[in-house]
């Protein structure tokens, strides 16, 4: 199910642009457009899951799926030795702006581990 008002559904429906690495039928990967490292690569489910607090049962299989793509990803683009990150934001207090489950893989560039 997508929702008709949610950028991410429009990209994985095309109906926005984004540069698409991957899309398969459960999942999309694209650039992100506010990239904070080299590689900066948004990996969503194409069924609309507001975040993690609406997962269900069902989703188990889609979510070890976005996990397998971002991997996939990681190697393609060379920084699956020099190591990246998988990040995902629930809620407003952990930076998710976009109501739609999504994996960043970020790397490209050694990371800081910090809290402010």
């Amino acid at each position: 199910m997508k929702d008709p008002n949610c950028i991410f559904c429009k990209i994985i429906t095309g109906k926005s642009p984004a540069q698409i690495l991957y899309q398969d039928d459960l999942s999309t990967a694209f650039w992100d457009a506010h990239p904070i490292a080299p590689v900066h690569i948004l990996v969503v489910p194409n069924d609309h899951i507001d975040s993690l607090n609406s997962i269900q049962n069902n989703h188990e299989s889609t979510l070890g799926h976005l996990i397998l793509i971002a991997h996939t990803l990681a190697k393609q683009h060379g920084i699956h030795l020099s190591g990246y990150r998988l990040v995902i934001n629930t809620g407003p207090d952990a930076g998710q702006s976009v109501n739609h489950l999504h994996l960043h893989l970020i790397g490209g560039r050694r990371m800081p581990f910090r809290f402010e």
